[in-house]
């Protein structure tokens, strides 16, 4: 049981590592334009999915840690 957590730990922070390399880089935050016109940003298409992604694989990744540490 501890191995197969042991093992299920590295995949998930792998994975987890990997999906936030890919996402994307480009967002920055540009004080110099706060005064307005600016509207809501939102997450579309590939970077909603990314984003949620790494959402599930960071609480499977507590989780495992969590069931890691009670059981050892």
């Amino acid at each position: 049981m501890l191995q197969t957590l042991q093992i299920t730990e590295v995949i998930i922070s792998i994975l987890l590592i990997g999906i936030i390399l890919i996402q994307n880089k480009n967002v920055t935050l540009n004080l110099t334009s706060m005064g307005g016109g600016m509207g809501a940003v939102t997450k579309r298409g590939p970077e909603k999915v990314l984003h949620n992604i790494n959402i599930v694989l960071a609480a499977l990744f507590i989780l495992n840690s969590l069931a890691f540490f009670i059981l050892y």
